[in-house]
């Protein structure tokens, strides 16, 4: 026997008014903004960009391209981040999954005994199962069989939640690839901060030993009566200052090491360098592009494009809500009261269909602050996008001028350090001479040291200039 059963919320006619005269919330758009300067602020009009070159040739130390290689394996961060590529991907299936029919198959048995005084127990108190036999008291029941249950998917809503699952998969491999750019561009920085700090400490050891060298120079002086005690306290001080400087200089290559460790996932251990090639760096040419190319470079930017497209799929799956759902259900088995009755064909046969037509009548407002959720998420998603590409732009408008400004500074700097070497020769051949005073020995020794610091300092901040910029312009992870 074919039982087919169509409920129906609705009344055919009654659900066609319903769906005519339902009148649904405005949907809520806000034009994409993708529109940037034609040129970053002192470049050139240029195609070429940096950002094209992969990471193991933008950097040239052997040594910095085995760390960064070891982090994008071991780091902690990156694999989490993986593990959230593996869920999107998963949340795909599942998407996929609600689209499509689900089957299952299984077997049920179970045991009735319905109550004399009811229309099931007086019935079967009346009609024998079989013309000879009556019905057994409690009556039995096997059934084996396969039954299937499928969404109709009519306005796309299931296919809609699909694609926004796999566009927010692209979005989180969007983000896999930001955390990569991210991640090299901090061990590079850390690493040159590191040789910075090696070559600090060796100007440090060599300023201690020529201040060593004045100090005893000092005691003879004062031995020969041509100084006062104060000068030699003076030199002492001096000395003391520089070691003290020293002491904390290590201390900061100690946690420089420790912060690279810790992005390359490991414990604390030295980290081989060679820190005699400091001075011979040179920051890498760079070469900025066009602005508009990183709309497809900078994986920041691509991911919030991936994350609006899905926030209008889920403003699509929200509006198709307010709309009448179709559902149809099958089974088709054996069923029978005794188990070797159960193949019996076609008496213990069993099949059904049946479809359920429902609207949303009475939870409309519940729908409405649904859908209305979704778009505000959806504006926020464009405004999110409009945000990520002018950050971008400005932050590669920055690197670069400060590119520019700390070359002229790093040549400035260079020239004050060699006039400041000459003035140390000059002022302890004066005072050896008297015919100058010890304070003006001390005041060129400590702007010496101080002028190796900033040139140090401003040689390291070209190269993490350089780094920085090759970042911004979404280089690192291709």
């Amino acid at each position: 026997m074919l039982k087919r059963r169509i409920y129906q919320g609705l009344t055919a006619a009654g659900l066609a008014l319903a769906v005519a005269g339902c009148k649904l919330p405005e949907l809520a758009q806000r034009n994409v903004n993708r529109a940037v300067p034609a040129t970053y602020n002192n470049s050139t009009q240029d195609t070429t960009s940096t950002a094209r070159v992969r990471w193991q040739e933008f950097f040239t130390d052997p040594n910095l391209k085995a760390l960064i290689d070891t982090a994008l394996q071991r780091n902690q961060e990156l694999n989490i981040t993986l593990q959230e590529l593996q869920i999107a991907r998963n949340e795909i299936q599942v998407r996929k999954g609600e689209y499509l029919p689900s089957v299952s198959i299984g077997v049920r048995t179970d045991v009735e005994k319905p109550g004399r005084y009811t229309l099931q127990g007086a019935t079967e108190e009346a009609i024998n199962i079989q013309p000879d036999r009556r019905t057994p008291t409690p009556l039995a029941n096997y059934q084996l069989g396969a039954f299937a249950s499928w969404e109709v998917d009519i306005w796309h809503k299931l296919r809609n939640a699909r694609k926004s699952a796999a566009t927010r998969y692209l979005a989180s491999v969007e983000g896999k690839n930001f955390t990569v750019t991210n991640l090299i561009a901090e061990i590079a920085n850390s690493y040159y901060e590191l040789l910075a700090l090696d070559n600090q400490l060796a100007i440090i050891k060599q300023n201690i030993e020529i201040q060593e060298n004045a100090l005893r120079i000092v005691r003879q002086e004062k031995e020969n009566a041509k100084v006062t005690e104060l000068a030699v306290k003076r030199f002492e001080a001096q000395v003391q200052n520089t070691i003290s400087l020293q002491y904390n200089t290590q201390q900061r290559i100690t946690e420089t090491e420790n912060r690279i460790n810790f992005l390359l996932g490991r414990y604390p251990q030295p980290i081989t360098r060679d820190d005699q090639a400091f001075n011979s760096l040179v920051p890498t040419a760079v070469q900025a592009g066009i602005p508009a190319q990183l709309l497809s470079n900078r994986p920041d930017i691509r991911q919030a494009e991936q994350q609006l497209a899905a926030a209008k799929l889920d403003v699509q799956v929200a509006r198709a809500n307010f709309y009448p759902s179709l559902s149809i259900s099958a089974g088709a088995g054996f069923e029978a009261f005794k188990p070797g009755l159960l193949f019996n064909s076609p008496e213990s046969m069993l099949y059904n269909l049946a479809g359920d037509l429902m609207a949303p009548l009475v939870n409309r407002i519940g729908i409405k602050a649904l859908y209305g959720t979704a778009n505000a998420l959806q504006i926020q998603a464009v405004y999110n996008y409009e945000r990520t590409v002018l950050n971008a732009y400005i932050e590669v408008a920055n690197q670069l001028s400060n590119i520019s400004n700390l070359q002229n500074s790093y040549d400035a700097k260079l020239k004050e350090v060699q006039a400041l070497n000459q003035s140390i020769r000059i002022s302890n051949s004066l005072f050896k001479a008297v015919r100058a005073d010890y304070t003006e020995v001390l005041i060129t020794q400590r702007d010496a040291l101080e002028s190796k610091f900033d040139l140090t300092e401003t040689k390291m901040k070209q190269l993490n200039a350089t780094v920085n910029v090759y970042r911004a312009l979404g280089g690192g992870w291709n």
